[in-house]
């Protein structure tokens, strides 16, 4: 378990939110993770928090015309008005202009050069997540694309993600802050035909209670449970279409 009442260092994914119909996917996670779900006020939009206990761990907001149910990787920034300009500089496109949320902090979202959407964060008085590593809150996030080494120039020029090898072959790195042993997140090759993206991790007590969960919910299942060094896992999609990944850690 981590907590962190404080900014994430840049660089590190702080936060994560869903764009769907706010109600359905409440209903869908609190039944799935036991999550609390505090709709904001009107000035907000109708987005709503999420909690495991009093930590906030997710956001989820109204889903935008045109746009599909997904989660939404945000990483750490501590100017996100320069960090905007910096992703037009490295081969990026901002598609959110920079934005006060009141006194919470600021945002931006863009495009990667390879195609992935993702989000930057400047935290105010909400500092992201404060929660990770324990059931119902995030406890990894990845980025797989067809053109690894493309997104790891692009986020290292952008927010000074080295990369340590993992694999070679599909391609697999950690992603770490500088020379920091601690990976904050995994960047790799994807499946042929696999859109770019970043994915979330939830951690679960229970993996395969979790996927009959899913199931009974009306998710679906896209790649069975698998057991991996980092634990057991599942890909799946909430009843919107919305895809995640579920994990039982080992127990150390």
């Amino acid at each position: 378990m981590v907590t962190r009442p404080t900014a994430w260092p840049v660089g590190t994914p702080c936060w994560i939110d869903l764009g769907a119909d706010v109600e359905r996917a409440a209903a869908f996670y609190s039944a799935l993770f036991g999550w609390r779900v505090e709709i904001g006020p009107a000035e907000f939009g109708g987005y709503a928090n999420c909690y495991v206990g009093e930590h906030p761990v997710a956001g989820l907001g109204p889903l935008q015309e045109g746009q599909v149910s997904a989660w939404v990787t945000y990483l750490s920034t501590e100017d996100v008005e320069a960090s905007a300009a910096a992703i037009g500089a490295a081969g990026g496109q901002v598609v959110v202009p920079p934005m006060p949320i009141g006194g919470l902090g600021a945002m931006t979202a863009g495009i990667d050069p390879v195609g992935a959407f993702f989000a930057l964060w400047q935290s105010g008085t909400h500092t992201g997540t404060d929660l990770t590593g324990e059931p119902g809150s995030i406890v990894w996030a990845d980025h797989l694309s067809a053109d690894p080494e493309a997104a790891k120039a692009f986020y290292g020029s952008l927010l000074g993600h080295t990369h340590r090898e993992v694999r070679p072959d599909p391609h697999y790195s950690t992603v770490h802050l500088g020379d920091d042993d601690e990976p904050v997140a995994g960047l790799g090759t994807a499946a042929a035909g696999t859109p770019p993206r970043w994915t979330v991790y939830f951690e679960v007590e229970d993996a395969d209670a979790a996927v009959a969960k899913v199931i009974e919910l009306g998710g679906t299942v896209q790649e069975g449970l698998t057991d991996t060094p980092h634990g057991r896992q599942a890909v799946v999609t909430d009843d919107q279409g919305a895809r995640f990944v579920v994990n039982t850690s080992p127990k150390s």
